[in-house]
């Protein structure tokens, strides 16, 4: 999944980024409201977490915006108010779920995920390509009755493979959703993972669905 973090507390949202990023997100992360706003609107995010209190907008003015604009990334609201009178206010706003200062990241976790399934409209909780199984919500892969066991990183590209199944996704797009949108290492990372998915999804069963198109990108087949 792909998660903008709004958040002003520098070690808070540095906190939030590694730990987001071990459990296998993407993770941008903005410092005040407007920042977090623009990138709302210009980035495609699974699930937003979105402070209260920040610099230039706040997070229930950024949380109207983005309904009035029509754009309806389920939004998790974090604020070190705790009064139920905030919470009706941050729901009534357009937010989607809401969290008091200090929280259990296990909780965070869990809400994030729990809005992630929600928000699936068009496409299925498991994406299934041919005998190949991913789910998302699970964060397991199967081929037949057979699991497979990938890293964080590799169930993210595969995963946007499969939402794509039989179309060319290029290294560009992968990048995009399954790195964050800072990243400006070295595009050949992608090559690595896709060498370590054939090891792991096609290899050992004896297929080759996972294909590279030369020139343009990757293409995940039945």
């Amino acid at each position: 999944m792909r998660v903008l973090v709004v958040e002003d507390e520098a070690r808070l949202a540095a906190l939030l980024r590694e730990g987001l990023t071990r459990e296998g997100f993407a993770v941008d992360v903005a410092h005040d409201g407007r920042e977090g706003l623009w990138l709302a609107t210009e980035q495609p995010y699974d699930v937003i977490v979105l402070d209260v209190m920040l610099p230039s907008m706040h997070g229930y003015r950024v949380c109207a915006e983005l309904r009035e604009r029509g754009n309806w990334t389920p939004i998790l609201m974090l604020t070190a108010k705790d009064g139920e009178y905030d919470e009706a206010e941050a729901l009534d706003t357009g937010a989607d779920d809401y969290l008091t200062k200090p929280f259990s990241f296990v909780v965070l976790l869990a809400r994030l995920r729990a809005l992630a399934r929600r928000a699936v409209r068009e496409r299925p909780t498991a994406l299934s390509v041919g005998d190949l199984t991913v789910d998302p919500a699970g964060l397991k892969c199967s081929r037949g009755d057979v699991r497979i066991a990938l890293t964080p990183k590799e169930f993210a590209v595969l995963h946007c493979l499969a939402r794509h199944a039989g179309e060319v996704v290029t290294k560009t797009e992968l990048l995009c959703r399954a790195w964050d949108f800072a990243y400006d290492g070295d595009s050949n990372v992608v090559e690595v993972y896709i060498s370590a998915l054939r090891r792991k999804i096609d290899k050992p069963f004896g297929r080759t669905t996972l294909r590279t198109v030369r020139g343009a990108g990757y293409r995940l087949e039945a």
